[in-house]
């Protein structure tokens, strides 16, 4: 597992690559749950669970309280929040520039329209008409072996 320098975006990111850690984050929109809960929808063991959660507590996207001999993970939004508006930037950044790319498409179509294919009209054959060819072999006489 690789461990990041910086305890910002890198460990979020991180942290969303697995989709065992993905669908435990939506899991835990509902609200507070125990790891044993999680664990079962995702087929392994407790412990090897148990690093997952533990990936996503460094990453701050979720707080695990234990409770006697259960421990109950509750989702951490700040942190999400945190990463939605950091991609929000660039979600208006790439929407000006498809709505650009869309205008300039649209003004092409208009000034200059594509022209429209068409289809070589094939002469109809019958079935008495077509005479089939025989393909060669793919390999030739066999030749002479190696003496010893």
């Amino acid at each position: 597992m690789v461990k990041f320098q910086d305890c910002g975006l890198d460990l979020v990111f991180g942290a969303l690559s697995h989709s065992a850690r993905r669908r435990t984050l939506e899991a835990l929109v509902d609200g507070a749950r125990s790891v044993s809960d999680l664990a079962t929808p995702h087929g392994m063991s407790l412990v090897g669970f148990m690093k997952h959660v533990r990936v996503l507590e460094e990453a701050s996207l979720i707080a695990c309280e234990k409770e006697g001999r259960i421990v109950r993970c509750v989702l951490a939004p700040e942190r999400i929040r945190a990463v939605a508006t950091w991609l929000a930037r660039y979600e208006r950044f790439w929407d000006a520039r498809l709505d650009a790319l869309g205008r300039h498409l649209h003004h092409q179509k208009e000034v200059a329209p594509w022209p429209k294919k068409t289809k070589p009209a094939s002469p109809r054959l019958s079935d008495s008409t077509v005479t089939t060819t025989l393909l060669p072999k793919k390999s030739g006489v066999r030749g002479p072996s190696r003496k010893r």
